[in-house]
């Protein structure tokens, strides 16, 4: 039998690419209409911005345990969370987990790895981008990294939370984003994280002037490449 993948879900639009994406490319591995069984928990957005938006990272790793002991009762065997700036939260209380789960942001750096990249631009909310999550992973895994100033990661902030999280993907946001990763390109990045699990939705990799780093999608691929371990 394959493992039964949890999703511990934050906003909806990034939880439902990440879904659908276990969902579609199952079939690669399980078979045709094949996918391992999905179990998700989620608290409205609401809930969770009061902590992040304090600071509070205990509480969102509160939050996190509170539904993977929820998922657990119900049958799941390993957990993710395909929203990138709840991570902080998570590494204060992976340890104490009642179910295993995979990291968004090492799912990334191993495959900046696999690529040859060696120095990242880091595009998330502002959050992310000033948090700890993605230097400690990609430091570890002996990559580089930069983001954005501070301005640019107040608009990429805005454009998230107003536009994003709605499923509003406008072409003026668009252009702004790519704008952001050209000039990540003229520092010398050679790739770009989107570290935000919208924003695959609004920057594809045809739109970027680097290669692409999809975080939603690699961490998707993570899942399903350790529910089909139970059962090649």
């Amino acid at each position: 039998m394959a493992k039964r993948v949890g999703i511990v879900a934050v906003s909806a639009e990034g939880a439902a690419l990440c879904y659908r994406t276990i969902c579609a490319e199952g079939a690669a591995l399980f078979g045709r209409h094949g996918h391992p069984e999905l179990m998700t928990h989620t608290y409205p957005l609401a809930e969770w911005m009061i902590p992040i938006e304090a600071g509070r990272w205990d509480e969102v790793g509160a939050m996190l345990l509170a539904s993977a002991e929820k998922l657990a009762r119900v049958g799941a065997d390993f957990l993710i969370c395909p929203d990138n700036t709840a991570h902080e939260g998570l590494d204060l209380v992976r340890d104490r987990s009642p179910l295993p789960w995979l990291h968004i942001a090492e799912e990334v750096a191993a495959e900046a790895r696999r690529a040859h990249y060696r120095k990242l631009l880091v595009l998330g909310t502002r959050y992310l981008m000033e948090g700890p999550v993605y230097p400690k992973k990609l430091g570890a895994a002996g990559l580089g990294h930069e983001i954005p100033d501070a301005a640019t990661r107040a608009r990429i902030n805005q454009h998230t939370f107003d536009e994003l999280v709605y499923g509003r993907f406008e072409d003026a946001t668009r252009a702004y984003f790519v704008g952001v990763i050209r000039d990540g390109k003229s520092r010398g990045c050679d790739a770009v994280a989107l570290s935000c699990t919208e924003f695959p939705m609004l920057v594809s990799p045809d739109d970027s002037p680097l290669p692409t780093l999809d975080s939603t999608r690699l961490l998707a691929r993570a899942a399903l490449r350790e529910a089909a371990g139970a059962s090649l």
